[in-house]
C-alpha cells in the first residue's frame, strides 16, 4: 500500500500536466504518451553516461518541454488539428526515444539516482516517511502551478481555455498561450517520467503506452471527489486522484485480478467518475466541504469533461 501511495504521489506529477491542458486550456494532447517515455529516456541515458541525477532529472523536464512545443507549433502555425497534432508528436517520439536509450530498455538498479538515498536509508516502500517526502515535493510543485495560473499570462491561458475566440478578439496572442500551455503540460508529464524510470530503476519503451488514458483518469477521479471550485482545490484534486487510481489498482490486484485487465480497469473507473456526478450519485457522499460546515451551491460541482 504505501508502495502504490509513493507512485501515485509521482504519478500525481504527470497528472497536473494533463490538468494544464485537458481542464485549463481544454485542449486534447496525447503528446503525453511518448513524452512521459522521453523524459524517462533522457534521465536514464544520462544516469547512465555518468551524468548527475537531478541534472538528469531537469533534462527529462526540458525534454517533455520540447516535445510540447512541436506539439503547439504544429496546431497553432501548422494548422493542424490538435488531437492529430498530439498523436503525429506521440509517434515520432517512439523512434526518438529508441535513439535516445539505444535500444528498448536501460536499467538503473545499478545506478546511483535520486532515490539512491531513499532507498538505501530504507524509506522508500516501508515507512510513511517516504510517503510524506514525496508529498512535500509534490505539493510545492502544485503551489508552483497555482502561483502561474494566477498570474497575468497564467489567467490569459485559463481565458483562452474558456473562449479563445473572444480572448483572440481582445488582442491576446492565443497562440503563444497555447504553446506555453502545451509546454509546461508535457514538462511536468517528462518530468515525472525522469521520477518514474528511477524510483522503478529502469526506462522501458512502452512504459508511456496509454498514459494519457491514467493522467485522464486522475483529474476526473480526483475532481469528482473533491471538486473544481477553485485552483488550489483543482490541482490538489488531481494529485488525490492519481493516489486513489494508484490505491485502486493495488487492491485490484491485491485481489486476484489479472494484470492484464489493468487498462480495461482504468477505462472503467474514467466512465464512472465520468458517469458518477451527471447521475448525483457523489452529491449524495459527505464531502470534506460539507464535514467542514460549507454548502455547495447547486450546479458547482463539476459536470464531466
Amino acid at each position: 500500500m504505501i508502495g502504490a501511495i509513493e507512485l501515485g504521489l509521482l504519478y500525481g506529477v504527470m497528472a497536473l500536466g494533463v490538468y494544464l491542458t485537458f481542464r485549463v486550456l481544454k485542449f486534447p494532447d496525447l503528446t503525453v504518451d511518448g513524452s512521459f517515455t522521453t523524459g524517462a529516456a533522457v534521465a536514464a541515458a544520462m544516469i547512465t553516461a555518468g551524468q548527475n541525477p537531478l541534472l538528469a532529472t531537469l533534462a527529462g523536464g526540458g525534454a517533455g518541454l520540447i516535445a510540447g512545443i512541436v506539439t503547439g507549433l504544429l496546431h497553432t502555425k501548422g494548422k493542424i488539428d490538435g488531437l492529430l497534432a498530439g498523436i503525429l508528436t506521440m509517434i515520432a517520439l517512439w523512434s526518438v526515444n529508441l535513439r535516445i536509450m539505444g535500444g528498448a530498455n536501460v536499467p538503473l538498479l545499478r545506478e546511483g539516482t535520486l532515490m539512491t538515498p531513499l532507498r538505501d536509508a530504507q524509506l522508500l516502500g516501508r515507512t510513511w516517511i517516504g510517503v510524506l517526502i514525496f508529498f512535500a515535493a509534490v505539493f510545492v510543485l502544485k503551489l508552483i502551478v497555482d502561483w502561474f495560473l494566477s498570474t497575468d499570462l497564467g489567467l490569459a491561458v485559463q481565458a483562452t481555455g474558456n473562449n479563445k475566440q473572444m480572448i483572440g478578439s481582445l488582442g491576446a496572442n492565443t497562440d503563444r498561450t497555447t504553446i506555453l500551455t502545451l509546454a509546461l503540460s508535457n514538462g511536468l508529464v517528462g518530468l515525472c517520467g525522469a521520477l518514474v524510470a528511477q524510483y522503478q530503476g529502469f526506462s522501458d519503451i512502452s512504459m508511456g503506452i496509454g498514459l494519457i488514458l491514467v493522467g485522464l483518469a486522475s483529474v476526473i477521479l480526483g475532481q469528482a471527489v473533491l471538486g473544481q471550485r477553485f485552483i488550489f482545490l483543482a490541482s490538489l484534486a488531481v494529485v488525490v486522484g492519481a493516489v486513489l487510481y494508484r490505491v485502486i489498482i493495488f487492491a485490484a490486484l491485491q485481489v486476484g485480478l489479472n494484470p492484464n485487465d489493468m487498462k480495461a480497469i482504468t477505462a472503467a473507473l474514467v466512465v464512472l467518475a465520468l458517469l458518477l456526478p451527471r447521475w448525483g450519485v457523489l452529491k449524495r457522499i459527505p464531502s470534506w466541504r460539507d464535514l467542514r460546515g460549507g454548502q455547495v451551491p447547486a450546479g458547482a460541482e463539476t459536470k464531466g469533461a
